[in-house]
């Protein structure tokens, strides 16, 4: 698998609405208002934290009916962090529109859901440093009967036919970049790569945490291009105000020294995700990438 990924710019997207359920252990339980500071979280023993059920490899259902994931991983070391117990906390699985809304409404604690950090996103919630940088990438599909592969970078797709999520912030992206080529909009991951595998388009277009999660540990049919061209901080989020100001510290200050211990890039890699240290902006602090999120004021305070 290759991990070769270059070439950032920054441009960003957005979204909103409510969860349904909490997952503790194997307990399912109705939702409740629960945001807290961290002193009340560690009286009460344990942190609540909305996340990706159905988003592999960031958080999904394993084939053995079990929560899983890079942003499971990091949940669970942050309530090991926060309080002493890796099973200490309360997962709510959400649906995109409700990642938000579930803070603001205190359904959570904090939000750990593959959340990209706008400007419009950052006057409504808090923002802890990004744990990953995701972005626009392109994978194509090699049928096992042939030998070449005829697409192996960014230029071979010119004059190329692409699918993408309809009306999605992608499209914008490619057509600026590939002003030659064709776009397919499609209503879903499944139905691109669907198009993909029957040769209908020769490309597909997305985030890349998601189009890793088509790749398999051995050999694969899929190619992830060595380019991508968007750059999207993924990044914890929580209420705002000063209450959550100690909390907020404690979650910097732990992804950076997990930065700095490797884990994060160890587990990143273990989930098939690029982990070259341009993913881990604002935490590589000399990385030009993080300065240039600093200045544009992206990054948490």
């Amino acid at each position: 698998m290759r991990h070769l990924f270059t070439s950032l710019s920054f441009i960003l997207g957005a979204q909103l609405l409510l969860p349904p359920i909490f997952v503790l252990g194997n307990r399912v339980t109705s939702p409740r208002a629960v945001a807290a500071e961290l002193a009340e979280i560690r009286d009460r023993g344990y942190i609540t934290i909305a996340v990706k059920n159905n988003r592999a490899p960031l958080g999904f259902i394993d084939d053995q009916g079990h929560l899983t994931g890079y942003e499971i991983d990091i949940a669970r070391r942050l309530a090991a962090e926060l309080l002493g117990d890796a099973s200490a906390l309360r997962l709510v699985p959400v649906r995109n529109q409700d990642r938000l809304r579930a803070v603001l409404d205190d359904q959570v604690d904090i939000a750990i859901a593959a959340i990209t950090i706008t400007a419009a996103r950052r006057r409504i919630v808090s923002f802890s440093h990004p744990y990953y940088l995701d972005g626009v990438g392109f994978i194509t599909y090699q049928p096992p009967q042939a030998t070449q592969p005829t697409i192996q970078a960014l230029s071979d797709l010119r004059l190329s036919t692409i699918a993408m999520l309809d009306r999605s912030s992608t499209v914008p992206h490619v057509r600026y970049i590939l002003p030659g080529a064709q776009l397919v909009g499609v209503s879903s991951y499944r139905e691109g790569q669907r198009l993909l595998i029957h040769g209908e388009v020769d490309a597909f277009a997305g985030d890349l945490s998601v189009l890793a999660g088509w790749l398999s540990p051995n050999d694969t049919p899929y190619t992830l291009l060595p380019s991508f061209i968007s750059a999207e901080p993924l990044s914890v989020a929580m209420p705002k105000g000063l209450q959550y100001r100690e909390l907020n510290m404690a979650i910097n200050q732990a992804l950076q020294r997990w930065y700095e211990e490797g884990w994060l890039q160890e587990r990143a890699a273990y989930w098939g995700l690029p982990a070259e240290s341009s993913q881990f902006v604002n935490l590589a602090s000399e990385s030009p990438a993080s300065c240039a999120l600093a200045q544009s004021r992206i990054c948490a305070p």
